[in-house]
């Protein structure tokens, strides 16, 4: 099992979720956060810190959003590891306005 971000991240970002993160297993995309699912070890920490509610257990699922279990997959290996929040706790981190990591 990992942990999954999913479509409700996109545009607002928070990142207070890396701050507990053990393990740097978040990405940093241009709009959103992805984790690393062969770093991430299920030990939901950052569950509780995301407060748009973007983050899954991937066993928890809902059907429609099954495709970010890929997305993290592949975009956590494609953006740089984010190892520290930006901003202030609660609030999101400024985002892009581009939105090239929302899947298609």
């Amino acid at each position: 099992m990992a942990y999954v971000v999913t479509d409700e991240c996109v545009g607002c970002k928070y990142t207070d979720c890396v701050d507990v993160c053990p393990v740097s297993c978040f990405h940093e995309g241009p709009d959103m956060l992805y984790i690393n699912p062969e770093e991430c070890i299920d030990c939901n920490a950052c569950v509780a810190e995301c407060p748009p509610e973007a983050i899954w257990a991937d066993v928890d699922l809902p059907e429609d959003k099954f495709q970010w279990i890929e997305i993290n997959g592949e975009m956590s290996n494609k953006y740089p590891i984010i190892y520290e929040s930006r901003g202030t706790k609660g609030e999101p981190a400024e985002a892009p306005a581009d939105s090239s990591s929302q899947p298609s």
